[in-house]
């Protein structure tokens, strides 16, 4: 019989809202989603020097990431065994559009090494790695709509190869200003809620 693992802990962020397990940590809905990030990051007191310089993606994923590990008291200066298996619709298209703005115009042409680095969605997952020393395996998948199925399969299968103790799972997608979501969660042996398909979900809908 295979081991049932469970989910620990989430985390959600969209539309101009912050919570942990379902509970509200920072809201405001007036806020455009760069002033009302910059604002939860700062309510989190959350501290990375390099957070201001990313790109919107980033900045969504880094804040769930963080808040979330936080909860778990997971030290950022120690080396943690735990996996990381993201995915989202857009990719990093938000930036690639920038990064378009900057060498479309070949008599305006101004591309930016701040702006490129970022054309790549898993650069997330790297800003997360570093900040919480994480060494485990990490993947990010694109995908039409939302796939629990996929995101239970992997994890799985990582924690059942002793890949990784834990693996942070979920869904990172940042299109334009108005359309964003996170919802992350920690996948591990204990946990008071199933790590299956209806569960997982259940809780992204939430």
């Amino acid at each position: 019989m295979s081991q049932a693992y469970k989910i620990k802990s989430y985390c959600h962020i969209e539309e101009g809202g912050l919570s942990l397990n379902g509970q509200v940590l920072y809201a405001d809905t007036s806020k455009p989603f760069a002033e009302f990030i910059k604002a939860a990051y700062k309510a989190e007191n959350t501290k990375y020097s390099k957070f201001f310089k990313m790109d919107n993606l980033s900045k969504l994923a880094f804040l769930a990431a963080d808040v979330l590990l936080k909860n778990e008291k997971i030290n950022p200066e120690e080396a943690q065994d735990i996996a990381i298996v993201f995915s989202n619709k857009s990719s990093s298209l938000n930036t690639d559009r920038k990064h378009q703005n900057t060498i479309e115009d070949s008599s305006n042409y101004f591309p930016s090494p701040a702006i490129f680095v970022y054309t790549l969605p898993n650069i997330c997952i790297g800003e997360i790695s570093i900040k919480y020393k994480l060494n485990s395996e990490n993947s990010f998948f694109i995908f039409e709509r939302f796939n629990a199925n996929h995101l239970k399969t992997y994890s799985d299968i990582l924690l059942s190869k002793n890949k990784a103790k834990e693996v942070l799972c979920g869904w990172v997608d940042f299109d334009d200003e108005g359309h964003y979501k996170a919802f992350l969660y920690l996948v591990a042996l204990e946990g008071d809620i199933d790590n299956n398909e209806q569960e997982i979900n259940k809780l992204y809908n939430i």
